[in-house]
């Protein structure tokens, strides 16, 4: 390999995005709600066994590509911990631990218990030391505010889902609990930056479906360890329900923005909402919700196909990993 094919490939590790990891938190969102959708309809089992496999290899493979990054390029990986945007993205990586957890968790439960264990524990620390930075910052300012900021504190609430089978349920509380609060705290700055503000800028517009996974999460954690169908679990449904429908008549909107790497952000709240449509279908009883859960298990299908293809379309354009 010539000096100069050495020196792109370098560039291009100083420039590759905390952000990536986002895919796994989509492809593995994916092979959940097929995989609930193929316990509670039958469908075939090969497409989550398959967008499993595809997510874990991602994983590893992002993992790796990192960690070269932080042993090469340690200045760069400060450079994204100290951004007031990109720090967010870090907790993707525990998140993508956690969820991979749960797919797993029926097949392989000691990898799956080892998987959920080392993600809790990370993605704690994670919140630690953002929520720090947050307290003790010199550089924020409001305009800096969007959804992104919801990934170290509400990835807090996917710990319960596997939690309760691997830990002690007080332990799953703990992690329900710093979610839906800090969850309620940063909806209100989040709204108010998006109402009194500049727009957000198109490249993080796809960062407010961010916004449903929250209450799509919280629902799902909170039936976990709430075995009752009560009031509760019922205004975290429908809160997500309604974001769907705020979203869903905003589509044109978000179809005019283009294709950045934060259109992973579609994928896994679509997911979320996906998983908790099946649950409250199972819960409630009325039979509308698995319908609407098979509408939506077909988007998300959708979008997350669309998004593979213009990733990997990017790629081989090399418009991914360049300086911004």
């Amino acid at each position: 390999m010539s000096n100069e094919a050495v020196l792109h490939e370098e560039s291009r590790l100083v420039h590759f995005p905390v952000s990536f990891f986002s895919t796994v938190m989509g492809l593995t969102g994916l092979a959940i709600a097929w995989q609930k959708a193929h316990h509670v309809f039958g469908l075939p089992a090969l497409v989550w066994h398959v967008a499993a496999l595809a997510a874990s290899a991602v994983f590893v493979a992002l993992f790796v590509i990192y960690g070269v990054k932080v042993l090469r390029h340690p200045q760069a990986v400060g450079g994204e911990w100290k951004h007031p945007i990109r720090v967010n993205f870090f907790p993707t990586i525990s998140i993508s631990l956690l969820l991979l957890s749960i797919v797993w968790r029926e097949a392989v439960p000691s990898v799956a218990h080892v998987l959920w264990g080392t993600g809790a524990a990370i993605h704690l620390c994670f919140t630690l030391a953002i929520l720090s930075s947050w307290i003790h910052h010199t550089h924020y300012d409001i305009k800096h505010a969007n959804p992104a900021w919801y990934i170290p504190v509400v990835g807090n609430l996917i710990v319960p889902i596997s939690g309760v089978h691997f830990a002690p349920t007080e332990l799953s509380w703990f992690f329900l609990s710093i979610g839906l609060v800090f969850w309620i705290v940063l909806q209100t700055i989040v709204v108010y930056r998006v109402i009194f503000h500049d727009p957000i800028p198109p490249k993080l517009m796809p960062t407010l479906f961010i916004l449903l996974a929250p209450p799509s999460v919280g629902f799902i954690a909170y039936g976990a360890l709430v075995p009752e169908f009560d009031a509760f679990a019922r205004v975290l449904y429908y809160t997500a329900l309604f974001l769907v429908l705020l979203l869903g008549s905003n589509v044109l909107r978000f179809l005019k923005s283009g294709f950045f790497l934060s259109a992973w952000a579609y994928s896994f709240p679509l997911a979320a909402m996906t998983m908790a449509t099946f649950a409250m279908a199972h819960r409630s009883g009325i039979g509308f919700f698995n319908g609407l859960g098979m509408v939506l298990l077909g988007i998300l299908s959708l979008v997350v196909l669309v998004l593979v293809a213009k990733t990997l379309a990017a790629i081989r354009r090399g418009a991914i990993c360049v300086p911004e």
